[in-house]
């Protein structure tokens, strides 16, 4: 059944239009009180955000949603998305949020919530909620002597850094490195420069001059160009670039060559497998990461276990399974060892460990396969169920025979937009490009029919 809030990461919308309204922020805070509001104890919930101008009116919408539902809030501020996750188990809350739309454009926004555990909410528990932002809430609000307070905690920035550098062991140093930082005007301005420092490396930073209007502007790991050129402007020994939550990252290496998830996973497998400390024997990656990982994989003897799209699935597959490390080729890194979510900043510092360890350039460190070429196209759906005409269960049919062991087909509605994404990957590109551009226009006349 299709939900009318949550989608594959939370609610997101356009700021101050449904659903991303301070009326439904401050819903959500009693709905989300109401559930977790288990026991005599005083119960409380931190709230985090990224620097988007809308945080703020979410921020005290959902203040007053919770209060009002007998919660006590803790106000983190701008803070990335991982060490809201991090201070909800630390601090012993029943609920972490997240006010953040993580790599969108500055006009839109979102709410992530975290279980007491640190790990976003189920299928079924964000069921619950939807079930109650329909109804009357008035009953749920707290008796007048049992409304929650509110308060600002100070020192959670140095709560984090000191995570980060933890994650770590102690004999690594980043001395002697050059490293160009870019926090995509997001909310690790203030701690991932602090971390690099502090570990001793010579820092250049950009993207640390939030406006409430420029995050993920022509910046951070969307737009990682800019950091490219950075990196040639001053000489660097390597560049990390985050998203506006950091829990993406990409890395460009002293080339200006920009480097994606997958080949990060890799690194991290490898250097991890050789210590001994990889579990399940192999990683968790979503069906859109490059065949050439899995290939680069299976040649080390290790497995890459794909799940659907989304990071929380990567998550649920890395704990049913025994795995500590997954994501996805955006850069969303799951550490499982350090934290319960993806983590831009620590998964970096785990590639400038291997890139001590081995002492050499990034560029030859972190390029560990060729890709497969990838070809990826929409279709835009108003209406109807193409996937389900016979014509396109034909050529869908077709296009895999075409590819058998030499490649790989992917074709998927998308769970943001009203789209289906159609992906093809294999050896010989104009082969894939003529398989994704046929279905493409049987998908497109399927529709148009419909």
């Amino acid at each position: 059944m299709k939900r009318r809030y949550f989608g594959t990461d939370g609610i997101r919308g356009q700021s101050n239009v449904f659903p991303m309204t301070p009326d439904l922020a401050m819903r959500v805070g009693i709905a989300v009180g109401t559930i977790f509001r288990r026991g005599a104890h005083r119960h409380r919930v931190v709230i985090g955000k990224d620097t988007r101008l809308s945080g703020y009116m979410l921020e005290n919408a959902m203040v007053a949603g919770f209060t009002s539902a007998g919660v006590d809030a803790f106000v983190l501020g701008p803070i990335p998305t991982p060490a809201v996750a991090m201070l909800t188990r630390s601090l012993r809350a029943d609920i972490g949020v997240m006010i953040s739309a993580s790599h969108n454009p500055f006009e839109d926004n979102g709410i992530k919530l975290f279980g007491p555990d640190g790990y976003k909410l189920s299928d079924d528990i964000e069921g619950q909620i939807e079930d109650l932002l329909d109804q009357d809430l008035s009953q749920q609000l707290a008796k007048s002597d049992e409304i929650g307070r509110a308060k600002r905690i100070d020192g959670v920035h140095d709560r984090y850094i000191e995570h980060a550098k933890r994650t770590l062991s102690r004999d690594v140093t980043l001395k002697g490195l050059r490293i160009a930082i870019d926090c995509a005007n997001g909310a690790a301005y203030k701690v991932a420069p602090a971390v690099l420092w502090e570990l001793g490396a010579d820092v250049v930073s950009m993207g640390t001059e939030p406006n409430g209007t420029n995050i993920n502007l022509n910046c951070g790991s969307t737009s990682p160009a800019a950091l490219s050129k950075k990196v040639h402007e001053v000489r660097a020994d390597i560049g990390i670039a985050l998203d506006g939550d950091a829990d993406r990252v990409l890395i460009v290496d002293e080339n200006g060559t920009i480097i994606d998830g997958d080949q990060l996973m890799a690194v991290i497998a490898d250097s991890w497998a050789a210590d001994g400390q990889l579990k399940g024997n192999g990683i968790v990656a979503t069906v859109m990461s490059n065949l050439g990982l899995e290939r680069y994989l299976k040649s080390r003897k290790l497995a890459l276990h794909r799940t659907k799209v989304g990071d929380r699935y990567v998550v649920e597959h890395m704990r049913e399974h025994g795995f500590n490390l997954g994501g996805e080729q955006s850069g969303h890194i799951v550490l499982s060892d350090f934290g319960t979510t993806g983590d831009g900043l620590v998964a970096a510092l785990q590639v400038l460990a291997a890139v001590r360890r081995q002492n050499k350039p990034v560029s030859e460190v972190c390029h560990r396969f060729t890709p497969v070429p990838q070809v990826l196209k929409n279709v835009r759906v108003v209406a109807g169920q193409p996937l389900e005409d016979v014509a396109v269960r034909q050529a869908i049919a077709e296009a895999e025979a075409a590819l058998a062991k030499s490649g790989r087909l992917l074709i998927r509605p998308s769970g943001t937009e009203p789209l289906i994404r159609v992906m093809a990957e294999g050896d010989d590109r104009s082969k894939v490009e003529t398989i994704v551009d046929e279905l493409v226009n049987v998908i497109g006349s399927a529709r148009n029919a419909a």
